[in-house]
């Protein structure tokens, strides 16, 4: 009964068979393996970018902070939701990694909204050398409230960035689950909406630990190499992130990964609804955001259940309602989620 993160569960064993299968011989190091060379092609393939340049790191923190200091200016301001991951859940990186450019919080929410997005741009900019200049949108699906952006609200987002000539950041850690809950394809989700940059995840769903920075203008693509290269995030072996992406990406296994993951959290939310817990917020991918009574958290707490409250400890009156976050990854089962809900209903 694991639920803490998505981070938390095992590889994918297809994955691990690639690092198996890779680990002989010698390959060109840095990234000119042919591996690599597999891993562009099939991306553009699926992107529908023939033009896109791509290059691997190992973690989130790495992809969007490098993916940022490549877009914007030390003197400029990143605009993104206040609960984002670059906000809440990277120490920084990606200030220190745009060498002291700040990030604008929009809105209280998770998603921006439109009217926020332009008010916070009018905001900035326009005390000449005194203040932030205006620099890139980053947003983040699915949020760290669990939703997703429509493709319509990513449109409309864009489209206001693109009226300020800013450029576009999205943070797809969880990339799949938001393309599989919306029911579009990678085009659509990203530059055929006006997306610049994406991370795209693979960690989370299936990988030991790969990302990928996907540029859809190749001209940034030789200054996130230097600034890969400059913030130690190049690996020298780097057939190992090269292995895992191709496992991931082959007959559509992290489609198939992420449509799992969506699969188990709808199963776990039927379950909660059939217990009587409330919801924070909708479920709309794999991650849950739910109540349940004090008594029944110490339950799950005692029976070895792995996820974390979101307000309030386990001590105090039994019946309060305590909000947790319930995440499912590709290797949960049917069988663990009864025994959660089981327990839970005590």
């Amino acid at each position: 009964m694991f639920f803490a993160s998505d981070n938390s569960g095992p590889a994918h064993p297809t994955v691990m068979q690639a690092l198996a299968d890779v680990n002989t011989g010698y390959m060109p190091s840095y990234g000119a393996d042919l591996v690599m060379q597999r891993v562009k092609a099939r991306l553009r393939d699926i992107f529908e970018a023939p033009n896109a340049e791509i290059r691997l790191v190992a973690t989130g923190t790495a992809a969007n902070a490098l993916a940022l200091a490549t877009m914007t200016q030390p003197f400029e301001t990143v605009f993104c939701s206040p609960v984002a991951h670059i906000h809440e859940d990277e120490c920084n990186a990606p200030e220190f990694y745009m060498g002291g450019a700040k990030l604008t919080l929009v809105g209280d929410g998770d998603r921006i909204a439109p009217d926020a997005l332009r008010r916070a741009i009018k905001a900035e900019g326009n005390r000449g050398v005194h203040g932030p200049q205006r620099g890139p949108l980053s947003i983040t699906t699915v949020t760290e409230r669990g939703t997703v952006y429509s493709v319509a609200e990513i449109e409309t987002l864009c489209g206001i960035a693109a009226q300020y000539g800013l450029p576009v950041h999205l943070d797809g850690a969880r990339f799949a689950n938001a393309m599989e809950a919306l029911g579009c394809t990678p085009a659509e989700m990203t530059w055929k909406a006006g997306v610049d940059a994406v991370s795209f995840g693979g960690t989370k769903n299936g990988c030991m630990g790969v990302e990928a920075v996907i540029f859809f203008d190749p001209d940034k693509a030789w200054e996130f190499e230097l600034r890969r290269k400059r913030g130690g995030h190049l690996f020298s072996k780097h057939r190992y992130l090269s292995a895992q992406m191709e496992a991931y990406l082959a007959d559509d296994l992290w489609r198939d990964l992420a449509q799992t993951a969506n699969a188990r959290a709808a199963y776990l939310e039927k379950g909660l609804h059939s217990i009587g817990a409330g919801f924070l917020w909708p479920r709309e991918a794999n991650m849950i955001f739910a109540t349940l009574p004090r008594r029944a958290h110490q339950r799950l707490h005692d029976a070895g259940a792995m996820y974390h409250l979101w307000d309030g400890e386990l001590d105090g009156p039994q019946d309060d309602a305590l909000g947790c976050r319930l995440v499912c990854d590709w290797s949960i089962t049917e069988a663990q989620i009864d025994r959660f809900i089981e327990i839970a209903k005590g």
